[in-house]
């Protein structure tokens, strides 16, 4: 299985830590600056790090060549359409809620502050609109009362991401497929930045 990861900071290394735990081929790291700390551990590792040409988008060239999966791990760009066609099985990510709830960059911090009781993660495919592809995993958790959106990623968001994306890739690595399961449009909330900046 070659994957091509697109990502950046902590959440990105402990994906990368996680592919290579199970055996998959990293044939590229995809990073929109190159001196983040996914970019310095993929060089550590001796893999094939590309920074993007637009931190917004990824373009298709950017894409290893021969990838079987695009992955995505704390990624704001945009993967192109020409870039999830470069793939055989196009591309998924990790969002930290329960699709189609909380779409957007804030997910975690709307989690808290509209008070759900249980939060999640979604694994979904990578579409033209954002947090919008089809579901290919998702599970859920309590949100202790008091705690912050840090906190609830740190404690179970992050770990449950990595657990959902180990999953979906063993899948795709057994039956040359992913799953995928339509989101319904009915339930979709909107989670802009709280902050008024990207």
């Amino acid at each position: 299985m070659r994957i091509t990861l697109v990502g950046s900071r902590h959440f990105g290394v402990t994906t990368l830590n996680m592919l290579r735990d199970h055996g998959i081929v990293i044939a590229r790291v995809v990073v929109h600056d190159g001196e983040d700390r996914l970019a310095a551990a993929a060089r550590a590792a001796g893999l094939d790090v590309v920074v993007q040409a637009n931190p917004k988008i990824v373009a298709a060239s950017e894409i290893a060549p021969g990838t079987e999966l695009i992955v995505t791990a704390h990624s704001h760009a945009r993967v192109s359409k020409e870039a999830l066609a470069a793939s055989r099985l196009g591309g998924i990510g990790y969002h930290p809620s329960l699709l189609p709830r909380h779409r957007g960059i804030a997910a975690v911090e709307w989690t808290i502050k509209e008070r759900d009781p249980i939060a999640g993660g979604t694994i979904y495919h990578l579409a033209d609109r954002m947090d919008a592809g089809a579901i290919a995993a998702q599970d859920w958790i309590f949100v202790k009362k008091g705690e912050t959106a840090r906190e609830l990623w740190e404690r179970a968001l992050a770990p449950l991401g990595l657990r959902l994306l180990a999953q979906v890739i063993d899948h795709a690595k057994t039956h040359k497929t992913l799953p995928a399961e339509p989101q319904d449009e009915e339930f979709a909330t909107k989670a802009p930045s709280l902050d008024g900046k990207h």
